[in-house]
């Protein structure tokens, strides 16, 4: 009998090993799954999950915007209208006055020098002279263009306007403009220099014509800024921000009204 107990001890303890040595392997097993899959174990509680979930939003992965097709038209479009101008860069920072970008792009001013000349000597007249009194661009007799200061920057070419005029044309004075060298003039409303681009052309006179190749050079001009913004800017002449202004003459009258309703002097 004692050694029949003996035999069945060394059973029960030999079963026992074999039962401990299989959950062994089995936890053995388990964890190897785990590391090979990423899947936690119910044991390993909730704390590495998340950290395994933040190092995955930590990962960077890059968004690619795509850009329109019409803006890269556009680009193009603009590009081109700008080579084919007769157009000299000539920057000159003192006749700068503050940021423009296209959100404040409104209007394109017409206005006319009230004097002959070159272009570029009209610009060192304004440069030399210390009014600070500028537009962006000159358009010469020849059809030629000089650019003083750049399209996204404000040049003071409008001045004051008459009183209700920042509300007619729906501008206001947001202190983008550092008025530098501005007179009062007994006039109340100021803002139209922050919102557009004033193009000066070469002229003196109320009845003197102007010549074709110069027309032909702001009809061009105009169709780059369209394209430079991609939207038409309306288009006035300084006598309608400021009344009783000559900017421009009687002879460009007819000329005024094609391009306001249609972009070019002709009307076509």
């Amino acid at each position: 009998m004692a050694l029949s107990g003996d035999g069945s001890a060394i059973r029960s303890r030999s079963a026992w090993a074999r039962a401990c040595a299989w959950s062994v392997w089995v936890a053995v097993a388990l964890g190897v799954f785990a590391c090979l899959t990423g899947c936690s174990l119910p044991w390993q509680g909730d704390s590495d999950v998340e950290s395994m979930a933040d190092e995955k939003h930590e990962v960077y992965v890059p968004v690619v915007v795509e850009e329109s097709e019409s803006a890269d038209t556009m680009s193009v479009d603009a590009d081109a209208l700008l080579a084919d101008l007769d157009l000299t860069v000539s920057y000159r920072p003192s006749l700068s006055h503050g940021p423009k970008t296209g959100e404040y792009q409104k209007y394109i001013v017409l206005h006319d020098t009230e004097g002959d000349g070159s272009p570029m000597s009209v610009i060192d007249w304004w440069e030399g002279n210390g009014n600070l009194v500028a537009a962006q661009f000159v358009v010469g007799k020849d059809g030629s263009i000089v650019q003083c200061v750049p399209l996204d920057e404000i040049a003071h070419h409008a001045g004051y306007g008459n009183a209700g005029h920042n509300a007619l044309y729906g501008i206001v004075e947001d202190g983008r403009d550092d008025m530098l060298g501005t007179q009062p003039i007994g006039l109340p409303d100021y803002g139209m220099n922050a919102w557009s681009i004033g193009i000066e052309l070469v002229h003196s006179g109320d009845t003197t014509p102007y010549p074709e190749a110069q027309l032909v050079a702001l009809d061009k001009l105009i169709a780059y800024i369209d394209a430079y913004y991609g939207f038409e800017s309306t288009i006035i002449d300084h006598k309608d921000w400021r009344e009783g202004n000559s900017d421009t003459s009687s002879a460009f009258s007819a000329y005024l009204s094609n391009y306001k309703q249609a972009r070019t002097h002709t009307g076509l």
